[in-house]
């Protein structure tokens, strides 16, 4: 229940009155005398208090206006103060353009729900600057018992915090878009620590960029690195190595090295990298003739034949010996990857199942194996690998739902993801496949991307929780908007956000669009995410467990 409002407790805050507007273009406010024009900020939170309802909208553009054309003619001088005092307010006025978000029904028992905005306030109606307690009204509290949610910033002239809803997030796709240099890693980091420390779900992140594991690099002068998810959170997270070598100089303790045999490449991986590896369409068919021939262990096969056997292969059956050579030697490419081996000793994949069934959460670095080729191959594999295991789990667990426990919901993070969710290919990856059908299976991304417009538009209106940083590109802003109710009125917001700890919040998770200035990953904030726990003296006995526990997986 939320407390009736006063507007004697927020008079000295009220920024202007209604003037006209509708509810498909929003509302223009014309601005108090009081109130400068310079103090106001596109992305600001507002109430605007109608006789029945309260209006939270966001400012979305700014203006200047005049009540007479030939004031604008003939200005006063600009060292004239005088004059330019008297015009202001009267003659010169600021107008503010407000896009209602949500309303909720005034009344002294004031518990109506929050809804969608289904009318407009009338004229003169007054508008306030958001209150405390009008943020914790629509965002609720992190502390709320009934709630799982996450306080992932603050507004951006307000203390108070801006929480994500972390049940509603889950449930759904998400995205986390901006410019290269605005920061998207540590936002991703940020919502990642808030999944792990509010048990929303487990984890697997695809760590191309070695940021998430142990440690990453700080912009910050005075700080040069920053704690990743293994010190944060300890023996709950799980660290994987492609490059074992490059881990250990980066002193990451207790990383798992982890290789991919040749037998369990298939040709749905080579297809999504025709492009790295400069596969024809007929370099894939001739693929296909071997797995005919070899069933699984296909590659395995064709990459110890040598030229003759090529040639015997092709005379008593199918396929052409030049493709095939070709073919080969393409593959060569594959074969040199340092994770790749002929056959793998353990079944690494297995193990990785295993550890989110005990809902822990991985991260697979890649050290120097961080090639587009190397990073689309191992993702892709892995991908593939649990979709199968979950399709099969979520089937078993539909069709006998009171005798089975249902999977544990599982966050994948990518980055670079229009590489996977391009729009000639999206339908035909295990990525594709995973943002339009996989949240019945429990599944869903975390996609981080640069180029939000080259990912399939099916996918991206798929995503539900869109946490935006700056960015210039006009296709870009106009993918994130994408299936947005709106969208167009809040392009401004995001073309001017600052470079650094900005983003833009709308979606699923949140009850209404919101502009913040991200949390700070520093000190405070892990202390907040270890709970006061002297982690470091626990940690070392926390990798002897974990060691132990791997290699009776592994037995």
């Amino acid at each position: 229940m939320t407390r009736p409002f006063d507007p004697s407790d927020a008079a000295s805050q009220q920024l202007g009155l209604i003037t006209q507007g509708s509810l498909s273009k929003g509302l223009e406010m014309r601005l108090q005398a009081h109130a400068s024009v310079e103090d106001v900020r596109v992305g600001k939170f507002v109430v605007v208090e109608g006789r029945r309802n309260r209006f939270f909208s966001m400012l979305t553009d700014v203006s200047l206006g005049a009540a007479n054309p030939q004031i604008l003619l003939d200005p006063p001088a600009s060292d004239d103060t005088f004059m330019s005092e008297v015009l202001t307010g009267i003659g010169t006025f600021g107008t503010v353009n407000l896009q209602p978000m949500l309303m909720l029904e005034k009344g002294e028992a004031e518990a109506e729900e929050l809804r969608p905005v289904k009318t407009i306030p009338s004229h003169f109606s007054p508008v306030y600057e958001a209150s405390e307690a009008d943020f914790e009204t629509v965002f609720g509290a992190e502390d709320d018992p009934h709630k799982v949610r996450f306080n992932i910033g603050r507004p951006l002239d307000m203390e108070t915090p801006v929480c994500l809803d972390l049940e509603r997030f889950i449930e759904r796709s998400n995205g986390i878009f901006g410019k290269s240099g605005t920061g998207k890693s540590f936002l991703t980091r940020l919502v990642l620590c808030g999944v792990i420390k509010r048990k929303a779900a487990v984890n697997l992140i695809f760590d191309v960029h070695n940021e998430y594991g142990w440690q990453a690099r700080s912009e910050n002068k005075g700080q040069p690195t920053v704690k990743g998810l293994k010190q944060l959170f300890g023996n709950d997270v799980v660290v994987f190595t492609l490059d074992p070598e490059s881990s250990s100089a980066r002193g990451i303790r207790g990383a798992h090295p982890l290789e991919l045999g040749l037998d369990q490449i298939e040709i749905e991986d080579l297809a999504l990298l025709k492009d790295e590896l400069n596969l024809s369409d007929a370099a894939v068919e001739n693929a296909l003739i071997l797995r005919e021939a070899f069933d699984h262990r296909w590659l395995t096969r064709f990459a110890a034949m040598t030229s003759a056997d090529i040639d015997e292969f092709c005379e008593n059956g199918k396929g052409h010996a030049g493709a095939l050579k070709a073919l080969q030697r393409k593959l060569i490419q594959i074969q040199n990857l340092k994770y790749v081996r002929p056959v793998v000793a353990h079944n690494y994949l297995e193990a990785i199942l295993k550890y989110i069934d005990e809902g822990r959460h991985i991260v697979l670095e890649f050290g120097t194996q961080n090639s587009m080729l190397s990073y689309m191959l191992a993702t892709n594999v892995i991908t593939r690998r649990i979709h199968e295991h979950y399709v099969k789990v979520c089937d078993e667990y539909y069709a006998d739902p009171l005798n089975r426990r249902p999977p544990n919901k599982l966050m994948i993070t990518i980055e670079e993801a229009h590489k996977f969710l391009a729009p000639a290919i999206a339908r035909q990856t295990i990525f594709g496949t995973i943002a339009r059908e996989m949240r019945k299976y429990f599944v869903t991304l975390l996609i981080v991307d640069q180029r939000p417009s080259g990912i399939d538009n099916e996918v991206l209106s798929q995503v539900g929780t869109r946490i935006t940083a700056l960015l210039n590109d006009e296709k870009d802003i106009d993918a994130v908007f994408t299936g947005v109710s709106g969208g167009q009125n809040l392009r401004t917001v995001l073309a001017q956000l600052d470079p650094k700890q900005q983003a833009l919040v709308l979606g699923y998770a949140v009850p209404m669009p919101v502009v913040v200035r991200t949390r700070a990953y520093d000190e405070a904030f892990y202390q907040a995410m270890m709970d006061g726990a002297d982690f470091a003296a626990n940690h070392d006995e926390k990798v002897k467990r974990g060691k132990k526990h791997i290699e009776a997986l592994w037995g």
